[in-house]
């Protein structure tokens, strides 16, 4: 718990806090475009804003009726293609419309003149969020209840053939992997501060050694429990959240980032490896692998290449905010934290790219 966070204890136990300065909003005019285009909405309108979202500030608006939360574009300059608050829009509601657990859409705004820049709206849902993967204070049975439900709500994405609910254009086509490591060198170069020697070995590896093509599925981009907002008295995902990073391409993208969990020490809040996973009742990798691919047909070929392309990934975005944080746009007050991860992660992707075959 922070020390804020010890002295209000709304913020200790529903993860909001008073609204940063940096991103205050008009609250008349929302409550005027609110009362427009919500069906159903009725104020007065209380605004706080969520403790985490890094990427894209985050707000929990309370009403005498219910609650709601809205997800914008931070102000300032931008990275090209970052903080795409319609691209979440558009893929919540595709797949709201097919009964997939997200939260309910219920209105984008793109005129910047409300609050300053792009905005929607969605239900808040309610439920547990686990942030630690070991979930401490569970039966065995109860966490491994939950990992499967996690790997089944994967598969079910995957499931999904783009074009037939409305997304065909929701990315392009083809050499997945090639775009995404070209994506994120560039979004990397783009924040540089100080040379990684490890994320100029994985520049120069990654391209020249990409797996088999896959077949073209709806990816997530940050498929993890922590964004997930699960029932809360049964394992039964009721939203996945964060949707910025979501786009189409290669399922094997998303699966991957899931397992990573069991490469990193269990000495971290968010890593399994180490710890004594049929004691805690979790499903192991080579489990999850085979539940996993008997609902989908798919399992990885190379985890290791795929394990040094995500933890590139990530150091990438870590170096993101990191950026950010030099031009003070950054929007968490954990984000020079994570900012220092870069150097840890690319060192941890550029063993996993030698065991890959660097």
């Amino acid at each position: 718990m922070t020390d804020a966070a010890a002295m209000n204890p709304q913020d200790a136990f529903s993860g909001t806090r008073e609204v940063d300065p940096r991103y205050r909003l008009d609250e008349a005019a929302l409550d005027a475009w609110m009362t427009a285009n919500v069906p159903g909405y009725a104020g007065p309108l209380t605004v706080r804003q969520f403790k985490g979202g890094q990427s894209n500030p985050t707000y929990e608006l309370t009403t005498p009726g219910g609650a709601y939360v809205l997800r914008r574009k931070p102000p300032g300059v931008l990275l090209p293609s970052a903080h795409a608050v319609d691209r979440e829009f558009t893929v919540i509601s595709a797949l709201s419309a097919q009964d997939f657990p997200v939260a309910r859409p219920y209105a984008l705004c793109t005129d910047d003149a409300v609050i300053g820049s792009m905005f929607y709206v969605m239900d808040k849902v309610e439920g547990r969020v686990f942030w630690d993967l070991k979930l401490p204070g569970l039966a065995p049975a109860e966490r491994r209840a939950i990992y499967e439900a996690q790997t089944d709500a994967l598969a079910r994405l995957h499931a999904f053939d783009p074009a037939a609910i409305g997304l065909a254009d929701y990315g392009k086509a083809g050499n997945y992997f090639a775009r995404q490591v070209g994506r994120w060198t560039k979004q990397y170069r783009a924040s540089e501060t100080q040379p990684i020697p490890a994320m100029d070995r994985l520049i120069a590896f990654l391209p020249d050694s990409l797996p088999p093509e896959g077949p073209s599925r709806i990816v997530h981009g940050d498929f993890r429990l922590d964004n997930m907002i699960l029932a809360p008295d049964a394992p039964q995902v009721r939203a996945v959240l964060d949707w910025e990073l979501s786009t189409l391409g290669d399922p094997m993208a998303d699966f991957s980032y899931l397992l990573i969990a069991w490469a990193i020490p269990a000495s971290l809040r968010n890593g399994l490896a180490g710890a004594d996973l049929q004691a805690l009742g979790i499903p192991s990798v080579e489990e999850t692998v085979d539940r996993y691919a008997a609902a989908t047909g798919l399992r990885p070929a190379n985890l290791d290449w795929l394990y040094a392309y995500n933890l590139f990934r990530l150091a990438a975005i870590c170096q993101g905010i990191a950026g950010r944080v030099r031009d003070g746009t950054a929007a968490s007050a954990h984000a020079k934290t994570m900012a220092a991860q870069v150097g840890p992660l690319s060192d941890a992707a550029w063993a996993f790219a030698k065991t890959a075959g660097a």
